[in-house]
């Protein structure tokens, strides 16, 4: 069979070419005949091109996105992100070109320039890079889709690769200084260490939301309801007390992150910290990673995996049980050789 030209597939024993515009595949019909069809091919591409704003710069594509995109699919937190990430970079490398002149080489370009860009916080991370790219490259494909553009100049490999770390978990001596705060501090440390809450999902929750020795929890990030287990000692600090749990609101979450830091001297403290240290405990205590992929909210296993690496303290002492045994089987082989 002869090679066909690039965009026309074969159906049985006629031919189509495909068209994609405003998000949508459309099959159009050339003929069964191919050297008709190939004819056909030039003139239905032609004439079925998506007309596009060819005078609409990225900074007024990107506000478009914004205002549409973004103020549907995200949260308030999320849209306020997008906004500043468009503003503070977009606007400013990409922003006065045409949206429909935009390039791969002009991406890879950005990325370039994030990775040296140096603001009042010093150097972008890598992972910042990467928000910001993902940012991009969902800003010139929902511009695909609405017709914008013809074609999404978005290449492949334009994300960093992050380099994972392992999770920033609190030593036992900085959790024995932490848990032994006053009130309200001291509450909320073990609180947020025994549920593994989120901050915004830690001030929502409510003495009326523990129910059969779980705390649900309704508002959460994926929006789905999960379910919390308690333990016997935090059921019983939770025992008596009504309304809110912790007396902070979303917004408080730097200055209750500074008074924590101030009484109880843990400089290196924040308030995420203890949910890292709450799943790797978990982990370590015996539980199954499948049980805290439910605990932590997670939509993937792959996310929790990064829980499943043990600490050094613990590959240590399971090395010096393996080389214990080990000794104790070259003994007894020697022995027995006598």
């Amino acid at each position: 069979m002869p090679r066909l030209p690039r965009g026309m597939f074969r159906r049985g024993r006629s031919y189509y070419v495909r068209l994609r515009s405003h998000g949508q595949d459309r099959w159009i019909a050339l003929g069964d005949d191919l050297e008709k069809a190939k004819a056909n091919l030039d003139g239905v591409r032609h004439a079925d091109e998506p007309k596009v704003e060819s005078g609409l710069s990225v900074s007024e594509a990107a506000e478009r996105w914004l205002a549409s995109y973004v103020a549907t699919a995200r949260n308030e937190q999320g849209h306020a992100l997008a906004r500043a990430r468009v503003e503070q970079f977009m606007d400013r490398f990409l922003g006065p070109k045409l949206l429909h002149k935009v390039t791969r080489e002009d991406l890879r370009a950005y990325r370039l320039w994030l990775e040296r860009y140096k603001g009042r916080r010093g150097q972008l991370s890598p992972q910042s890079v990467a928000h910001v790219l993902s940012d991009a490259r969902c800003c010139f494909r929902w511009c695909e889709d609405a017709g914008l553009t013809e074609s999404c100049p978005v290449p492949r490999k334009l994300l960093p690769r992050i380099q994972e770390r392992p999770p920033d978990r609190l030593t036992d001596e900085e959790l024995a200084k932490l848990t032994a705060l006053e009130e309200p501090f001291g509450f909320l440390i073990r609180l947020a260490l025994g549920t593994a809450l989120r901050w915004g999902e830690l001030v929502r929750t409510q003495a009326a939301h523990v129910q059969s020795g779980q705390l649900i929890v309704s508002q959460t990030k994926s929006g789905k309801v999960r379910r919390v287990p308690l333990s016997p000692e935090l059921l019983q600090e939770i025992k008596g007390r009504v309304g809110k749990l912790v007396p902070f609101s979303d917004r408080s979450l730097s200055y209750a992150a500074r008074r924590i830091v101030k009484l109880s001297g843990v400089s290196r403290f924040h308030m995420h910290q203890l949910r890292h240290t709450a799943a790797c405990r978990w982990i370590e205590n015996g539980g199954s990673l499948q049980a805290l992929q439910e605990i932590l909210g997670h939509g993937s296993v792959r996310m929790t995996q990064r829980y499943a690496r043990l600490s050094s303290e613990h590959v240590l002492a399971e090395a010096r049980r393996v080389w214990a045994n080990q000794d104790e089987t070259v003994a007894t082989t020697v022995a027995s050789s006598f």
